[in-house]
C-alpha cells in the first residue's frame, strides 16, 4: 500500500518538475489522502489534520500534530513525520530551512491568514490543480472501489419504495437512508441526502424537513450517495408515490430521461464535456422546456462527490478513459416540483459504461 501512494507521489514529482517547483505543499485533505493514505478529513472546517509537502527530490514530509502520530506512523517513515507546536511558524520554519527556490501552495484551499504567516521569507507560488489532474482518471482499484459504492447505492434505490409510506417526513426518509448505507458497510454519506416532495423537489439542493410528508400521489425525488472504501457515489431518482400517476410527472420523466440517454450516447473519450451538456439541453430544447434544466449535466466522481471533469458550458476540456461522471438532467417548475435521474458513467477506450 505505502509503494501505492509512493507511485502517486512520483507522478506529482514529474509535474513539479514541469512547473519549475521545488516542492508543493498539500493542504487540501482529499489530496493528502490521495498522495498518502493520510486522513481524507480535517477534524472540522476550521481545523487542519496536517499538511503533506512534496518534494522534487524526494525527501516528502509530513507535518501534524500529536493527535494523529500513531496514524501517521503506520503510513509514512517516522523521520519524515514533523509535529508541529504553532502549525503555520513550523512548517514555515522548516521550508525556509530546507527549500531553496520556489514552493507551490493550494491557494483556493488555503486562508488569506495561513499565506499572510507562511510565506515571510520564502518564495510561494499559486499551484492549482495538479494533484486534482492525476485524480480525475481512475486507477483499476479506484474504479472497483466507486462500482462497489454504485452497486449499494443500487439496493437502496431498490430497497426504498418498499418502505415509502404516507405520513413519512423527508427527514424521516433520510435518516433510514443514512441507517441504510450505515448497515450494509458504508462509512459515511458522500453528502447529506437530498429528500425532496411536490414543489420541494423543485429546488435542486434541497434540505429534507419534518414538515413535509409523503401523501397519496406525490412525487419525491431522492438524490444519494454511499462512502464505500473511501470512494463516493451519487445518484438520483424521483418517485411516483400513489396509485394515480400525473400526466405531468410523466411527460417531465419522458424529457428528462430522453435528455438523459441522447447525452450518455455522446460520452467518449476526446468529447469536449460541454458538448455532453450542450446535447441534453438540445433534447430538451426540442420540448421548449430548456428554461426548466437550470444546472449544469454532471461531474466527476471519486474521492470527492464533486470533482473533475465537469460536463457544463464552460468546460472545454476532453474526456479520456476511466474518467467517472454523472449525469443528471433536471426540470425544475416551482409551483409544482421537479425531476431529476442520475447515472453514473465511465468513459472506456471506445464510448463508455453505465455503472
Amino acid at each position: 500500500m505505502h509503494d501505492y501512494y509512493k507511485q502517486r507521489r512520483d507522478n506529482l514529482r514529474q509535474k513539479l518538475e514541469q512547473e519549475n517547483l521545488q516542492a508543493l505543499l498539500i493542504s487540501y485533505p482529499t489530496n493528502r489522502f490521495y498522495l498518502s493514505g493520510f486522513e481524507l478529513h480535517d477534524c472540522q472546517c476550521n481545523e487542519s489534520s496536517g499538511h503533506i509537502l512534496i518534494q522534487k527530490n524526494g525527501n516528502d514530509i509530513l507535518f501534524t500534530d500529536s493527535r494523529f502520530l500513531e496514524v501517521a506512523k503506520s503510513l509514512w517513515k517516522e523521520e519524515n513525520i514533523i509535529i508541529y507546536q504553532n502549525q503555520i511558524e513550523d512548517i514555515r520554519l522548516y521550508l525556509k530551512n530546507s527549500i531553496k527556490g520556489k514552493i507551490g501552495i493550494e491557494a483556493t484551499i488555503v486562508s488569506h491568514n495561513f499565506y499572510e504567516q507562511l510565506s515571510q521569507g520564502l518564495e510561494l507560488e499559486p499551484a492549482e490543480g495538479l494533484v486534482e489532474e492525476l485524480r480525475i482518471v481512475k486507477d483499476d482499484k479506484e474504479i472497483q472501489a466507486i462500482k462497489q459504492s454504485v452497486t449499494l447505492n443500487h439496493k437502496l434505490f431498490k430497497w426504498l419504495p418498499t418502505i415509502f409510506k404516507e405520513g413519512m417526513s423527508e427527514a424521516e426518509i433520510a435518516f433510514k437512508i443514512e441507517m441504510f448505507f450505515r448497515e450494509h458497510g458504508a462509512t459515511e454519506n458522500s453528502f447529506p441526502p437530498i429528500v425532496a416532495i411536490n414543489q420541494n423537489a423543485a429546488r435542486p439542493h434541497h434540505l429534507p424537513s419534518n414538515e413535509t410528508k409523503l401523501i397519496e400521489n406525490c412525487h419525491v425525488l431522492i438524490d444519494v450517495g454511499a462512502r464505500y472504501n473511501d470512494y463516493c457515489s451519487d445518484q438520483t431518482r424521483t418517485f411516483w408515490f400513489g396509485e394515480k400517476i400525473d400526466s405531468k410527472f410523466q411527460e417531465m420523466l419522458m424529457q428528462v430521461q430522453e435528455a438523459q440517454a441522447e447525452a450518455i450516447k455522446i460520452l467518449a473519450p476526446d468529447l469536449p464535456c460541454c458538448e455532453a451538456h450542450l446535447k441534453a439541453v438540445e433534447i430538451f430544447k426540442k420540448y421548449g422546456v430548456e428554461k426548466a434544466f437550470t444546472h449544469s449535466l454532471g461531474h466527476g466522481v471519486g474521492l470527492d462527490v464533486h470533482e473533475e471533469p465537469r460536463l457544463s458550458t464552460r468546460s472545454k476540456r476532453l474526456l479520456k478513459p476511466n474518467m467517472i461522471v454523472t449525469v443528471e438532467p433536471g426540470l425544475y417548475y416551482p409551483n409544482y416540483g421537479g425531476i431529476r435521474w442520475e447515472y453514473m458513467v465511465r468513459i472506456t477506450e471506445n464510448g463508455n459504461e453505465i455503472l
